[in-house]
């Protein structure tokens, strides 16, 4: 592709897949991260600095040394159990800091932006699986100051003629199939790389929050998609904002839902091994179902996920998570 790209947030779990795979398609990557949830060594390609996306004059002098030409934002702190405590940690990291990104973009003419979104922005739905046209009604403040950074952004475009691509990712899962890279984080909170530490014994059990939500085995239903599919996505919407595309907003999912239940019992069969479960209760903000539609994506950009079932997608998880453990 011969583009130059800056990635925030590419030392993260989804960051590090989407600098792997520019990478693999030519492109020149600078990766900006201030590392509070990331992992250094995540980045295995292109130029590493450790910095603040807030800190305006260092975006100054990255924009004045590189032409670039698109910025990937991935640099979001996304646990919605943590944001219903943390509120203005979330505000400021997610909001005020994408801010200060896109003020920099704009004062040095950078039009061409692809952000990280959520499900989160649909709140409870009133319909599934969910398309992008649903009524937006956040349940927590992680939800909310994503949808405050796509309502900024359509106002971005409208003032500065700043073009971009907002993908509403559901639940992200898997490893890269090298296992050179894949999910770490500390603590780790996702549902399926603590199952698999369940699986092998690295914790005691795997708590189920909520066995009273109306789905059929009473536990919340979410969609999971491969972390290199999402990439792929990305790799789809820069390829069309850099061909002149307009801005949009697509959902990334499998269009799929499993259980947690059904997760657990799916990496028991992955993995060969009984995990133990204990039941405990609901956390505030956590919808009972969310399940994506990707048509949208699929029709304008041809996208089409290589990880069609849940147990492949453990698989490659699973994978990543003995190759770790062999390392240490």
């Amino acid at each position: 592709m011969n583009k130059k790209i800056l990635v925030v947030g590419g030392a993260g779990y989804i960051g590090a897949h989407m600098v792997r795979q520019l990478a693999i398609a030519g492109c020149d990557v600078v990766v900006l991260d201030s590392l509070p949830t990331g992992s250094r060594k995540l980045v295995q390609v292109g130029e590493f600095i450790q910095g603040s996306l807030g800190d305006p004059s260092l975006l100054d002098r990255l924009f004045a040394e590189h032409a670039f030409d698109a910025v990937m934002h991935f640099a979001a702190f996304s646990q919605v159990g943590e944001s219903m405590h943390q509120p203005l940690a979330y505000y400021r990291n997610n909001l005020a800091e994408t801010v200060a990104l896109l003020d920099g973009m704009v004062r040095h003419d950078v039009k061409r932006f692809i952000f990280s979104s959520t499900a989160a922005v649909y709140g409870e739905p009133v319909a599934t699986p969910i398309t992008e046209d649903h009524s937006c009604a956040p349940t927590n403040p992680y939800g909310n100051t994503k949808l405050a950074v796509e309502r900024m952004l359509a106002d971005c475009d409208e003032a500065y003629g700043l073009k971009y691509t907002a993908l509403r990712y559901f639940n992200a899962a898997g490893a890269d199939e090298s296992a050179e890279i894949g999910e770490l984080h500390d603590p780790e909170t996702h549902l399926i790389p603590i199952v698999l530490k369940a699986a092998d014994g690295l914790i005691d059990h795997i708590q189920v929050f909520g066995t009273d939500y109306p789905t059929p085995d009473g536990t919340c239903i979410r969609d999971y998609v491969h972390v290199n599919d999402l990439a792929q996505a990305h790799m789809l919407a820069l390829d069309a904002l850099l061909e002149g595309g307009e801005s949009s907003i697509y959902n990334l999912g499998s269009s799929n839902g499993y259980s947690v239940r059904e997760v657990i019992a799916k990496a028991e069969r992955v993995t060969g091994k009984k995990i133990p479960v204990v039941e405990a209760p609901r956390r505030p903000g956590d919808p009972a179902i969310l399940v994506a539609s990707s048509e949208k994506i699929q029709r304008e950009l041809g996208w089409a996920p290589a990880y069609d079932n849940l147990e492949k997608i453990i698989q490659t998880a699973w994978n990543w998570h003995l190759k770790q453990k062999m390392n240490e």
